[in-house]
């Protein structure tokens, strides 16, 4: 009877330990990472003219399905009215959330992980003269915000477009995410990429 009750104990002291083995794994895994990169279903780009806030030129890009197959896809062109200057804001949304979720707030409050970088048509601007900064982060750019640290984000721009018109020119966006990478020197192909779009762009 003894030799029986001890295998009893035994058998029981062993599950125990199997149970505290599970439970002490599921406690040493991994927390869920912060600053994950973004889920964007919805972009408009919203231009308004800085003497005329009246004088308003959106630009839309729509990815219905978020992480799934499909992409963002740009729905209009950028038309742009010569020597005028406009400010550049940004709608960003996740609509697979109900209510939306509102992306660019995140990006507020997460301002020292993000940057945006611009491209464009050779001088299709006169302020900001150039190309853009996405080749090089320390090309001349118009930020208007910036976060803790000094350095700039991108939610809001300023643009200045050519006296010259143009027909059929690029306005390239890229949107970084640099958790705890972004500096004064960071550029466009540092950290992961949440948002890359590129518009027609046409002044006249």
């Amino acid at each position: 009877m003894n030799k029986l009750n001890s295998i009893k104990k035994l058998a029981i002291y062993t599950m125990l330990v199997g149970v505290i083995t599970i439970s002490g794994c599921k406690d040493d895994e991994a927390p869920a990472p912060e600053n994950e990169e973004e889920v964007i279903t919805d972009v408009k780009l919203i231009f308004t003219n800085n003497a005329n806030a009246n004088d308003v030129v959106e630009a839309m890009a729509q990815d219905p399905d978020g992480e799934g197959v499909q992409e963002l896809t740009v729905l209009d062109s950028i038309n742009l009215d010569t020597g005028k200057t406009y400010t550049l804001t940004f709608e960003i949304i996740n609509n697979l959330e109900t209510p939306g979720g509102d992306i660019g707030k995140e990006i507020l409050n997460e301002n020292d992980a993000h940057q945006f970088f611009f491209a464009f048509t050779n001088n299709a601007f006169v302020n900001p003269a150039g190309d853009g900064n996405v080749d090089k982060a320390s090309d001349p750019l118009n930020y208007n915000d910036y976060d803790k640290n000094g350095n700039p984000v991108g939610l809001s721009t300023t643009w200045t477009t050519s006296s010259v018109p143009l027909s059929g020119g690029f306005f390239t966006l890229r949107l970084q995410h640099q958790p705890d990478i972004k500096s004064s020197t960071t550029g466009a192909n540092d950290g992961d990429t949440d948002l890359l779009l590129q518009f027609v762009l046409n002044i006249k």
